[in-house]
């Protein structure tokens, strides 16, 4: 934003009155991004923000942690409070956290590193602690299975309104975006089905108002208009930060900023203005050149660009974007083995 020559500056008691919501822009600046140090943190694969701790997000390990979640302080980047969960079985594969509309943090416990061969996966439930600090808290864990089938999952978002909870599928050709019942049953199986087609992903976020959908994948990401419980259109497309590992995004309380976070040790949370094709705030950020991401049902296909957009140097953007995906699901699976 352009500031005003000194000869003809404005009172601020005079922008605010003509500006509405210039007074909550002045309190509430942008978000920034920030590191994790915590050591113990090695493999963030998911984020939400903290509604009742100012500045706070949520994170996990993706496996081999064992039952913890933490809050970390984007001022400083330390850990703030673990959680261990009580009450629920041994986390198999931990990949994604959303907070809901009831105050309550869901942990989807939904990858499947053998590529789909699980039954049924888990989410865990818990009331976001008043309080700061190292705590045990009591869990629900609730069962989920597919009605098309086993899936490998990595992202998982609870809509801030409705409260239902929503799991998008993971797959090189692209994935689905499945819908939970209306409320989850610890009593039972709950029945997740497939309402849309979505690209490659490894996490999504509703924004707070609940009239965005935003998902990642490891080279780009999108924003989906939401409406009637489902994405519409193509959406548009993110400057998302090339990151490596790219596993999370949420979106700050106030839904002006998406955070971007990967996997690996002292990762870096990105900031980046939440709307169409928005430039990452972070310094530390490198930018990866603009390539087509993919769209739901309806249009060009799961890598495809929509038609009249991007469409001169899709194959060109397609091709990378494919090469970059292989080279990060190689690279990923040989890790997995040496570790297993």
């Amino acid at each position: 934003m352009r500031l005003l020559p000194r000869s003809t500056a404005v009172p601020a008691a005079l922008v605010l009155a003509l500006l509405p919501g210039a007074a909550l822009a002045a309190e509430t600046p942008a978000a920034s991004g920030f590191t994790i140090t915590d050591p113990r943190i090695k493999e963030s694969s998911g984020l939400a923000a903290s509604r009742i701790h100012p500045g706070v997000y949520w994170t996990h390990n993706d496996s081999d942690d064992g039952p913890y979640v933490y809050a970390v302080d984007s001022a400083t980047g330390k850990t703030v409070a673990r959680l261990t969960l009580t009450g629920i079985g041994t986390p198999r594969d931990v990949e994604a956290i959303s907070l809901g509309p009831d105050g309550q943090l869901y942990v989807g416990d939904i990858g499947d590193n053998k590529d789909g061969t699980w039954d049924h996966v888990w989410i865990y439930r818990f009331q976001e602690p008043k309080e700061l600090g190292d705590r045990t808290v009591a869990a629900e864990q609730f069962t989920v299975t597919y009605a098309d089938g086993p899936r490998n999952a990595e992202a998982l978002m609870v809509h801030p309104v409705t409260g239902r909870v929503y799991v998008a599928s993971k797959n090189e050709q692209g994935g689905g975006l499945y819908e939970g019942p209306e409320r989850l049953s610890a009593d039972g199986r709950n029945v997740f089905r497939r309402v849309a087609e979505v690209p490659w992903v490894t996490d999504g976020a509703f924004s707070p108002d609940g009239t965005r959908l935003t998902l990642r994948g490891y080279l780009t990401a999108r924003t989906y208009a939401w409406k009637d419980g489902r994405p519409e259109g193509a959406g548009e497309r993110v400057d998302a930060p090339w990151q490596g590992q790219a596993e999370s995004v949420t979106y700050t309380p106030d839904g002006r900023t998406l955070m971007f976070g990967a996997e690996g040790a002292n990762s870096r949370v990105v900031a980046v203005p939440a709307g169409p094709a928005a430039a990452a705030s972070d310094p530390a950020r490198t930018p990866a050149p603009q390539r087509p991401g993919g769209v739901p049902t309806g249009s060009a296909g799961a890598q495809g660009a929509p038609a009249g957009q991007d469409s001169g140097g899709f194959t060109k953007g397609a091709l990378v974007l494919a090469a970059g995906t292989a080279l990060v699901l190689v690279g990923k699976r040989l890790f997995r083995r040496r570790n297993s």
